[in-house]
């Protein structure tokens, strides 16, 4: 049972937190990617996610890389704009940041803190979710799927075809295909891959007891692609890990066809997290039309 740190004490976030984070979330119904317990804990690390409860609001703060420590959204009822503008507070007069902000904020959160004076709140278009119709991406109709159409039907007449759940059996092999895509994508150069390469490690690591879903794509027999996500909300699916053999065209579509035609039947949308800016991340994910974005702001305290 996970003792709960009272503000202004923060804790780091452990496995043994799981159902205080899910108890806030599913009274919030998120609908940003980022306010999933397994997304927090599985990136935990990389962003040193550290968490309090103010009242009836669970706080989360963030340290990515050592000088940049900001502040995620406060969870929990409205109205929220006294129990923000305390978080800020305590970020400038504790911790001695000049200009505190929250960051990934959704517009939910904006709407509650619209008239606060002294608050700076802008988009940030690169953390902007890519939310899909399920229908969409398990059809793949229409003239603007047929180049996804065709590197599937590709791969379908050069190679022998499966795609299962994900089980315990499928880890191994998945660490091991996740530490060929590193060596081609040369992971060790970049904090950012290196960070979910561990976020892969824990998301396998812990898959039974976060009570995720995921799938494999086997080629004669062998892992050449997995992914793994949850439910976000009600209507909303989120895929976090999705990684396949650079070297094999068509896998990417195929495993993201099959496993939201599989995984999550009794949805209505499909969240496949952001861009981060990257050009070709973006191309690819602008590649599948979105239905919509789900926006995310920065809030700062001026």
């Amino acid at each position: 049972m996970s003792n709960k740190p009272e503000f202004p004490e923060f804790k780091p976030i452990e496995l043994e937190d799981r159902d205080i984070f899910r108890e806030a979330l599913r009274q919030y119904k998120p609908q940003t990617s980022e306010w999933t317990f397994t997304n927090l804990f599985i990136w935990r690390s990389h962003y040193q996610f550290q968490w309090s409860i103010y009242k009836d609001w669970l706080l989360v703060m963030c340290a990515e890389g050592k000088n940049s420590m900001y502040a995620m959204q406060p969870i929990g009822p409205t109205s929220r704009q006294d129990v923000t503008r305390i978080f800020l507070k305590w970020f400038q007069e504790d911790k001695g940041e000049i200009q505190p902000y929250i960051e990934k904020a959704d517009s939910r959160l904006i709407s509650e803190l619209y008239g606060m004076k002294n608050l700076s709140i802008e988009p940030t278009r690169d953390h902007f979710d890519y939310v899909y119709l399920r229908e969409d991406l398990v059809q793949l109709s229409g003239n603007k799927y047929r180049s996804k159409r065709n590197h599937i039907n590709q791969l379908l007449r050069s190679y022998e075809f499966a795609y299962v759940p994900l089980k315990d059996e499928h880890i191994d092999a998945c660490l091991e295909l996740q530490e060929k895509w590193c060596k081609l994508r040369r992971c060790e150069e970049d904090l950012n891959l290196l960070g979910e390469w561990e976020a892969i490690r824990e998301i396998l690591a812990h898959y039974d007891v976060l009570e995720v879903q995921g799938g494999v794509v086997t080629i004669e027999g062998r892992v050449e692609a997995f992914t793994i996500g949850e439910l976000l909300n009600d209507q909303t699916a989120v895929v976090h890990i999705e990684k396949a053999n650079p070297e094999i065209a068509g896998l990417y579509p195929i495993i993201n066809q099959q496993c939201c035609e599989k995984c999550w039947q009794d949805v209505f949308y499909i969240n496949r997290e952001q861009d981060l800016g990257i050009p070709g991340l973006r191309e690819a994910k602008l590649s599948y039309y979105p239905d919509h974005f789900v926006e995310k702001f920065r809030v700062r305290l001026i």
